[in-house]
C-alpha cells in the first residue's frame, strides 16, 4: 500500500471571509493539494505540495497590514510521533502582533519537527514539519532533514577572487618581516626605522594599511611607542528583536519617510475633567464598576471630535482620500515585547465605562502577547498618552500610516493664571496635547478645528454624555 506524507512551510496569503468582509483577521488551515509518497524520500518535495498558510487580509476600511515574510515558532503543543486529528493544536506561532495558533486540519502523525521551540526568522516557504498518515511511516523521517536549502545556501556563495600578479612600485620596495601568527608583514623604509627608534615590534603590530601593511601611523599609534592610548572595551550586551518591534520598526520608518508630518499643540485646563472624574468614579465603586481613567475621556472626547471634524478620521491613497464613517481609536500600549496599539471600535457610541473595560481588556492582552488580529486592526486614529506615571508634559507622535492623525497626550500639571481682579491669581491644572496630522489629508485650519473641539470635549466634559 501507497503512503504520503506532508511536509508543512510557512506561508503567507491574503484572504477574504465570506461572512465577516469588513473585518481583517488572520486563520491558519492546512491544504493537501499534492501528496508525496513516505517510500520515495529523496531530500526533495513538489512545489506545490502541501503547505501550511499563516494568512492576513484586510478589507479596505481599515489599516492596512504589512504582509509579513518571516515568522517565530513560539512553542509546538505536539511532540513527534504523536497522533492528530482535526482541532488539535500543532503549534503557536508568532506573527507581527500576536501569537496564533496552528490548528491540524487532517489525520495522521507528526513524524519530524525541522523548526522546534523559539525558532525565529523562519522564511516565507521554509519547511517547519513534517506530518504522515500511516503510524508505520514514522521511523522513515526519524533523521530526515530537509538539505535542499543548505545546497541553494553554498550555490550563492562567491567564489574568492584571485589576487593580481601586479604589484605596485611602493609595494615592490618595501621589507617584509615575519608576524607572530606565521604571515608575512609589508613595511617600508620609514616604518621600520620608526619602529626601531621606537622599540616597538612590527611582527606584533596590526597593520591598517593595503593587505596588512604596517604604515608609520601605525607606529605613531602603538601603545608601545607612547602614542595614542587604547580606550578599553565597551561592556555591552545585544538583545535581541522581537517579531513585533522589527514591525514596529519599519512602520515608524516608513512614517516618517512619506508622511509629511506636521504638529499642532494646545493646552487644555482639566480641572472640571478631573471633578467629573471623581463623580464618576464614586458612582461606579458604588455599583461595582470599574474605574474610569484620565485616558479613557481622552479616548472619548477623541472620538466625539472626530465624529464633529470627519477630515481628520481619512486615510491617503494615491487616487483618493478615505473618510471613515466609523470612529475607531488605537491606543498605545508598551509591552515587554514592543509597542502595541490594540483598537478601541465605535469608541464614539460607547460609553466612558465601556471603553474603561475595553481598554483595560485589550492592555491585558497586548502585555500577554495574545492579541488577536481583529484586536489591532482597524484604527482610524491612534492616542498616544505618556502622562500619568511617566511624568511627560509634552511629545510629538510619528503617525501611524495609513491613518492621517495620532495624539500625544501629556501630563497634568498645577499652573498659576490670572485671576479675575487686579494683582491676584489663581491655579489651575492643564494638560498639553499636541496632534501629529498627515498634510496631504489634514491642512492646517482643519487640524486646528479638530483641536478646538477636543478641547471643547475636554474642558466641557460634561457634553461628552449628552
Amino acid at each position: 500500500m501507497t503512503s504520503y506524507f506532508f511536509v508543512l512551510t510557512l506561508q503567507l496569503r491574503h484572504t477574504h471571509h465570506a461572512i465577516q468582509k469588513d473585518r481583517a483577521f488572520l486563520v491558519c488551515w492546512f491544504t493537501h493539494h499534492a501528496r508525496t509518497d513516505a517510500n520515495h524520500i529523496d531530500g526533495k518535495w513538489p512545489r506545490n505540495s502541501p503547505v501550511l498558510f499563516v494568512s492576513s487580509s484586510n478589507s479596505g476600511t481599515s489599516s492596512d497590514i504589512i504582509l509579513q515574510i518571516q515568522g517565530n515558532i513560539t512553542k509546538w503543543m505536539k511532540k513527534e510521533g504523536e497522533k492528530l486529528t482535526p482541532g488539535d493544536v500543532l503549534c503557536e506561532v508568532e506573527t507581527d502582533k500576536a501569537s496564533v495558533e496552528m490548528e491540524c486540519m487532517e489525520e495522521g502523525y507528526l513524524a519530524k519537527i525541522v523548526l522546534g521551540d523559539g525558532s525565529t526568522g523562519i522564511k516565507v516557504g521554509e519547511i517547519i514539519a513534517v506530518t504522515v498518515e500511516e503510524e508505520e511511516d514514522l521511523a522513515k523521517f526519524k533523521d530526515y532533514s530537509p538539505s535542499i536549502s543548505d545546497a541553494a545556501a553554498s550555490s550563492k556563495e562567491p567564489s574568492p577572487q584571485t589576487p593580481t600578479k601586479e604589484e605596485s612600485p611602493e609595494v615592490a620596495a618595501t621589507n617584509t618581516e615575519q608576524s607572530s601568527a606565521g604571515g608575512r608583514i609589508f613595511t617600508g623604509p620609514l616604518t621600520s626605522m620608526l619602529a626601531k627608534d621606537d622599540k616597538v615590534h612590527i611582527s606584533n603590530t596590526k597593520g591598517t594599511g593595503h593587505d596588512g601593511r604596517v604604515p608609520k601611523i601605525d607606529i605613531k599609534d602603538s601603545p608601545a611607542s607612547g602614542g595614542k592610548e587604547v580606550s578599553p572595551a565597551l561592556d555591552y550586551i545585544d538583545m535581541p528583536q522581537t517579531q513585533i518591534g522589527k514591525v514596529a520598526a519599519s512602520r515608524l520608518l516608513q512614517s516618517k519617510q512619506t508622511i509629511p508630518h506636521y504638529y499642532l499643540t494646545v493646552d487644555t485646563c482639566v480641572d472640571k475633567l478631573m471633578e467629573l472624574r471623581i463623580h464618576l468614579n464614586s458612582l461606579q465603586e458604588a455599583s461595582g464598576g470599574r474605574r474610569i481613567s484620565v485616558n479613557d475621556l481622552v479616548i472619548k472626547a477623541a472620538a466625539m471630535a472626530l465624529r464633529e471634524v470627519p477630515q481628520c478620521n481619512s486615510s491617503w491613497t494615491n487616487d483618493y482620500i478615505r473618510q471613515y464613517r466609523n470612529v475607531n481609536i488605537n491606543i498605545a500600549v508598551q509591552t515587554d515585547n514592543g509597542l502595541c496599539v490594540p483598537v478601541i471600535k465605535d469608541a464614539d457610541k460607547k460609553g466612558l465605562s465601556g471603553i474603561a473595560k475595553e481598554v483595560k481588556h485589550l492592555a491585558e492582552k497586548a502585555r500577554e502577547n495574545s492579541l488577536k488580529p481583529e484586536d489591532y486592526e482597524g484604527g482610524t486614529f491612534t492616542v498616544s498618552n505618556l502622562g500619568g506615571s511617566s511624568g511627560v508634559e509634552q511629545f510629538r507622535a510619528i503617525v501611524n500610516p495609513p491613518q492621517a492623525g495620532i495624539l500625544a497626550v501629556g501630563s497634568a500639571e498645577r499652573r498659576v493664571i490670572p485671576g479675575s481682579g487686579p494683582k491676584q491669581y489663581e491655579f489651575a491644572s492643564f494638560m498639553t496635547a499636541t496632534l501629529s496630522c498627515d498634510h496631504r489629508v489634514v491642512d492646517g485650519a482643519i487640524g486646528a478645528e479638530w483641536l478646538k473641539a477636543y478641547k471643547g470635549y475636554i474642558e466641557n466634559p460634561q457634553s461628552m454624555l449628552v
